[in-house]
């Protein structure tokens, strides 16, 4: 599953080197759902399910627990502002679920090109048991999208997490 995938660069990209996997993406934003099914189609890609919800509706209602291998969040919105922290996806909350959905053995990977956000996402993975793992290099499997090139160019350092049930 990957939540959030904004205009679909890395889904589609992640689709086509493994076409013998399934991928589910679940993302809020309209104009990024129609950018990835005109990939897809592009593509011939039929490896790919797509869900226009909030991810926790999606897990409540329509994933069952224990059903993904693993879960991608790439550049999830920072919500920088410390007032704002609160809408921030990664909480004890959402880590409590992606856990319950999650095989056994199943992976959770993030990443991130906002330094304090890193420092969330470590510190929120620091209270629970749940999970084991941490900072990681930049797998290969994760494709370079426009936006976090445009990050790179911004001098935004980014880090990859992986963690597993």
């Amino acid at each position: 599953m990957e939540i959030g995938y904004g205009m679909g660069e890395a889904t589609w990209q992640i689709a086509k080197a493994n076409p013998e996997v399934n991928y589910l993406g679940v993302e809020v934003h309209m104009p990024g759902v129609g950018k990835l099914m005109a990939k897809l189609n592009e593509y011939e890609l039929t490896n790919v399910r797509l869900i226009e919800r909030d991810v926790f509706e999606v897990f409540h209602f329509m994933i069952a627990d224990g059903a993904l291998d693993g879960v991608h969040l790439y550049f999830p919105d920072p919500w920088p502002k410390k007032r704002h922290n609160k809408r921030r996806i990664i909480n004890q909350r959402f880590i409590s679920e992606v856990a319950k959905k999650l095989k056994p053995g199943g992976y959770l990977h993030i990443a991130t090109d906002w330094v304090p956000y890193a420092e969330w996402i470590t510190e929120q993975f620091n209270e629970t048991k749940l999970f084991a793992g941490g900072v990681i290099d930049r797998p290969e499997s994760r494709p370079l999208t426009r936006f976090e090139g445009q990050g790179l160019t911004k001098d935004h350092r980014v880090t990859d997490f992986l963690f597993r049930i």
